[in-house]
């Protein structure tokens, strides 16, 4: 039996009692009749039957205690079960119903020492003692109900949170590495063109070159181990502990263009940039510098940094176009769409522009001061 079904049990069976009381004050007083027997079995038995349709039943039970006063027990727990269920002025109405049946009764079957107004009186209070009492049970239902749900809506909210924050953190990491894989595979495709083309170049030159293509294939299959782990693991997207770059990492990122071969010119000396906006210009100068030698290699690229505290950081990169018999790299384009997103959620401005003998990018960065 579940606690439903006691509930329904518990109530009928306390009803049954208060019927049974009432039909023995109706004998001792002398004024039970033959009738009044069989409609407290009927108002009883139709108990069960509000916890289903309160509506019609406390109807019914109201014109059963309009004939007799055991009938008047089952009556009241249908006008409470009404206001306990149903809409306000349903409620009313069934109460207002109830309240007339009594009175009604007592006109045929009055009882000994009180008046009709008396009664009225008393019905009228009783049904409207129900009435708030049913109406407050429902309003601390509808509360709990609403702070479960409230409930259940935020730890749905916080989980869904947390997938978002892991999502969010897995794809900066795997931006992060995207950038260092690009940029590594770049001076790679970089040293593989010079000993493509350059097939008579000293042994010893030959031997860097080579040494430095293993050296770069290595840290480049563990970047790409890196960036894998990140994706493939949804629980733990700390575990790739790897120093991001900054803007004071400018010098070494220089050095490696040159080393390839792409004269870098750099204008102006910026220091004590935060954090988020340090990481961005660096991701910007990265992407510059491979797009340089992919697109344009041999060619000569000059950067200019600029900018204060409390106003902006400028930076911008050009580069002539590469000559028509010189070897360039495919790409897909989708480098400079990232950096674009990338950059505009740093809170600045990226644009590029591609004239008849130069690249141009440009980027904005917000200085906090």
């Amino acid at each position: 039996m579940d606690l439903c079904t006691r509930h329904i049990t518990l109530v009928t069976i306390l009803v049954g009692v208060c019927s049974v009381a009432t039909g023995y004050g109706e004998y001792a007083s002398g004024s039970l009749v033959a009738l009044d027997i069989p409609i407290g079995i009927i108002a009883c038995a139709l108990v069960p039957l509000l916890f289903r349709w309160p509506v019609g039943s406390a109807l019914v039970l109201a014109v059963l205690a309009a004939v007799s006063p055991t009938a008047t027990p089952p009556s009241t727990i249908g006008t409470l079960q009404v206001a306990s269920g149903r809409r306000f002025p349903i409620a009313v109405g069934v109460a207002a119903f109830g309240i007339t049946a009594h009175a009604v009764r007592f006109i045929w079957h009055p009882m000994p020492g009180l008046s009709f107004t008396w009664w009225l009186v008393l019905v009228a209070v009783t049904h409207l003692g129900l009435l708030g009492w049913g109406a407050l049970a429902q309003a601390r239902r509808q509360v709990i109900e609403s702070l479960r749900e409230r409930a259940e809506r935020a730890e749905a909210e916080q989980g869904r949170r947390v997938l978002e924050a892991r999502a969010a953190e897995r794809t900066r990491i795997a931006r992060e590495m995207h950038d260092v894989l690009a940029h590594r595979l770049s001076l790679l495709a970089t040293y593989a063109g010079a000993l493509e083309y350059r097939p008579d170049l000293a042994p010893e030159k030959l031997s860097h070159a080579a040494g430095v293509i293993r050296s770069g294939v290595h840290q480049a299959l563990n970047e790409l181990r890196d960036v894998i782990s990140v994706l493939r693991d949804t629980s733990s997207p700390e575990n790739t502990d790897r120093p991001v770059p900054v803007l004071d990492d400018l010098p070494a990122l220089v050095e490696e263009s040159r080393a390839v071969g792409t004269p870098v010119d750099v204008q102006g000396d910026v220091t004590a940039v935060p954090g988020t906006t340090s990481r961005t210009a660096y991701r910007v100068l990265q992407e510059a510098l491979t797009n340089a030698r992919k697109h344009a290699p041999g060619q000569p690229v000059k950067i200019d940094i600029n900018g204060t505290p409390g106003q902006n950081l400028t930076i911008e990169v050009t580069n002539p176009l590469c000559h028509r018999d010189a070897p360039a790299f495919p790409g897909t384009g989708t480098g400079l769409i990232g950096l674009t997103e990338r950059v505009r959620l740093a809170g600045g401005r990226l644009d590029h522009q591609l004239t008849a003998r130069e690249f141009r990018l440009q980027a904005l960065l917000p200085w906090p001061a």
